[in-house]
């Protein structure tokens, strides 16, 4: 197959890949095609990968583009414009296989596997999750064995995007003691699909995403000494980097599925009439539109802070807060977004082969994978008392001017800010006090783009947006009214009783 865009300059590489994708997904496939089929047609992949999009995940050295942060991102972007599953896939190949391997592998894997998807346009995915745990990932039970120059790893797998589909995995299993006792250390194999060892009991009926394939994997493979990853410490260490790194670039999907978002809301109420005047001029439409503007600026601002700061070489393990904040934002924004596109087309929206239904049942397990945005949420309060405790400051505003992802936002919230912290708060505030933390973060790579030239209206739109949205939370955590779960809820809870006694 022809290798299109790996020796082209990059503008003309993104150029001609948003054309391709433009005309597959605007003009050859109709709504009902997308919609409702499972899979993608094997044209549209076909055409899709002879643009070479991985290539920006791989390094130039071993043929790509020279994985260069802004251009996967980029490509990202492109991609999710046009289709959201596809740029899922596209993350899923790039960030949780290309880059893992490109960082942690031999000589010999990287060679061999990325000649294989550059040439052959091959794909690769990760399995992490089981049955039995899937948040809980570290007490997973496929467990390995060292047999001579292989491993043999065994377990059960499952929602691992591209299942039955990849040409390569990438599979997390625990070391087994001669007792059969499970470590407590993680490592990571690099496992072709054609060497067999993978069984797909089951395909899942997923609720969106058709394009990609989910299910249920049994595995009993061997995997040659020089495919298994090596960590520069640990296994758990370089599994924090690849989950930090791949939430890193989630605003490389959310950027231009929020952008497709907003172009759909504003060709809707521009044309739209209602009562005589155009849907645009209502003022509650306004501010369904002013937040959609809002959502898609700091998603790219957050992208702007990916790209400048963090090369696909990194460790970034330690990067926690910075990875959580920006992952569950953005997906909390994709989420919103498509909620106020269905609610802003109203009934024509809730079809299958609407874009509006399809985003809004596609974005919301973005908020679910890689890390559930409450327990993240959790992690980033966690992540802060820890450095509070450190520093020995115990109140709010003046570690969070003193704070590098927040040290200008908190000028914005000097009063409410300012209480001392209670190490020992209850599981809910630290999910409350996350999401104050998550946009205060959010708000301060708002400020920073602005400083760079982005478009100043939009700076200071969202960022009263994101005034609103912190306020709010920081009202809600210092809310001393705790509601509570009644256990027995059935006694006396019939209203009909009530009403009528004799009945």
């Amino acid at each position: 197959m022809k290798q299109l865009g790996i020796k082209q300059d990059f503008k003309s590489f993104i150029d001609t890949y948003r054309d391709k994708l433009r005309s597959l997904f605007q003009e050859r496939m109709d709504e009902e095609e997308i919609a409702t089929q499972r899979g993608l047609p094997p044209y549209v992949l076909r055409q899709i990968l002879e643009c070479d999009p991985l290539s920006t995940f791989i390094p130039e050295d071993h043929g790509g583009r020279g994985a260069k942060t802004h251009e996967a991102l980029t490509m990202l972007e492109t991609s999710s414009y046009e289709s959201l599953p596809l740029s899922l896939m596209m993350g899923i190949n790039g960030a949780l296989f290309l880059q893992p391997l490109a960082n942690y592998g031999s000589e010999e894997a990287k060679s061999k596997v990325f000649r294989r998807f550059l040439k052959n346009k091959n794909m690769g995915g990760l399995m992490i999750t089981e049955p039995d745990f899937g948040s809980d990932a570290l007490r997973m039970k496929t467990g390995f064995t060292q047999q001579g120059e292989h491993y043999h790893i065994s377990g059960i797998k499952h929602w691992a995007g591209l299942t039955g589909w990849a040409d390569y995995w990438l599979i997390t299993a625990r070391e087994k003691d001669k007792d059969g006792e499970l470590g407590r250390d993680i490592g990571f194999f690099v496992h072709e699909t054609n060497a067999g060892g993978i069984e797909v009991e089951e395909y899942y009926k997923n609720l969106g995403l058709y394009m990609l394939p989910y299910g249920r994997n049994k595995i009993d493979i061997k995997v040659p000494s020089e495919y298994r990853l090596n960590p520069s410490s640990t296994g758990v260490k370089m599994m924090l980097d690849v989950l930090h790194r791949s939430r890193l670039q989630f605003p490389g999907m959310a950027t231009g599925y929020l952008r497709r978002m907003l172009d759909e809301a504003l060709s809707h109420c521009k044309s739209r009439m209602v009562g005589g005047k155009s849907l645009f001029n209502y003022d509650q439409v306004k501010e369904r539109l002013a937040k959609l503007q809002s959502y898609f600026t700091v998603s790219s601002a957050m992208s702007y802070f990916t790209s400048s700061n963090i090369s696909m070489d990194d460790d970034t393990s330690k990067m926690d807060v910075a990875a959580n904040s920006i992952k569950t934002v953005t997906t909390d924004y994709m989420q919103a977004a498509a909620q106020s596109l269905l609610q802003l087309v109203g009934a024509k929206g809730y079809r299958l082969d609407h874009i509006a239904g399809r985003s809004l049942i596609d974005s919301r397990p973005f908020q679910i994978f890689e890390g559930s945005n409450d327990i993240l949420y959790q992690q980033i309060s966690e992540s802060v008392i820890k450095a509070m405790k450190r520093t020995k400051e115990s109140n709010l505003y003046r570690f969070l001017s003193q704070y590098s992802l927040t040290e200008r936002s908190a000028e914005y919230f000097k009063k409410s800010l300012d209480f001392e912290v209670d190490y020992q708060m209850a599981q809910r505030k630290l999910v409350q006090m996350g999401e104050a933390l998550s946009r205060l973060i959010s708000m301060e790579l708002t400020l920073r783009l602005g400083e760079r030239g982005f478009n100043s209206d939009m700076i200071s739109n969202s960022v009263r947006v994101l005034q609103n949205e912190i306020q709010a939370r920081i009202t809600t955590f210092n809310n001393k009214f705790e509601s509570d779960v009644i256990e027995n809820y059935s006694e006396d809870s019939n209203w009909l009783k009530i009403l009528s006694p004799q009945t």
